[in-house]
């Protein structure tokens, strides 16, 4: 039996969020191919830096790995962000700062879960939460960024939660940059067709939207 593990944060720890209905686990349990289990390891609020330390219990027959890190990075980085610049060059220097320590966090997590030898999947930042202003947008393209040249450059295929994750009603109405159970229906069925596809692999890059 394939055992398919979800890692990070709240985009899959997201129970306290959905007022009743099934969470993103219960959703890929039901929607991964037969033959195949899901567990659970993320943990609401956790960064890329503290991702490894879920690998504690990681379960011996785990087979597959999805990954969903970076926001709680981003967060974390909102006062920064709110240090005022004299100039367009001033901010940027600021967010550059920002993502040098993003990173180099990210890489080390990639790194260190292609170590285990397991085909992986990582997920990118959202970016369509009601009431995001641009300019926070903008940065979490940024992180993206970050997220996808990593990815790319370890032939690690990417689940693209921005174009997953388009409507309001996708966003949970407790915490709007959780996914609702809408939301986590999208992520379960589009994450289970690049296990039907049989391109969810260690040397396949490819993007699910």
């Amino acid at each position: 039996m394939n055992h398919l593990v979800l890692l990070g944060d709240s985009i899959f720890y997201n129970r306290a969020y959905v007022a009743g209905g099934p969470a993103v686990i219960d959703q890929v349990q039901k929607t991964v191919p037969a033959g195949w289990k899901a567990s659970l390891l993320a943990v609401d609020g956790n960064t890329s830096v503290q991702v490894p330390g879920q690998l504690k219990q990681l379960p011996s027959d785990c087979t597959h790995l999805v990954l969903s890190a970076g926001g709680n990075d981003a967060i974390g980085c909102l006062d920064l962000m709110g240090t005022p610049a004299s100039n367009l060059m001033g901010a940027l220097g600021t967010l550059s700062k920002i993502l040098v320590g993003f990173e180099q966090s990210y890489k080390a997590l990639i790194t260190e879960l292609l170590s285990l030898n397991k085909p992986l999947m990582v997920c990118t930042i959202y970016d369509s939460v009601p009431g995001l202003v641009d300019p926070l947008k903008l940065a979490l393209g940024l992180f993206n960024d970050v997220i996808i040249r990593n990815a790319v450059s370890r032939s690690v295929p990417i689940l693209d939660l921005r174009m997953i994750c388009t409507e309001s009603g996708d966003y949970s109405t407790k915490s709007p940059i959780e996914p609702s159970s809408q939301g986590g229906n999208k992520i379960a069925t589009r994450m289970a067709a690049g296990i039907l596809k049989h391109e969810f692999s260690m040397h396949t890059c490819v993007i699910y939207s």
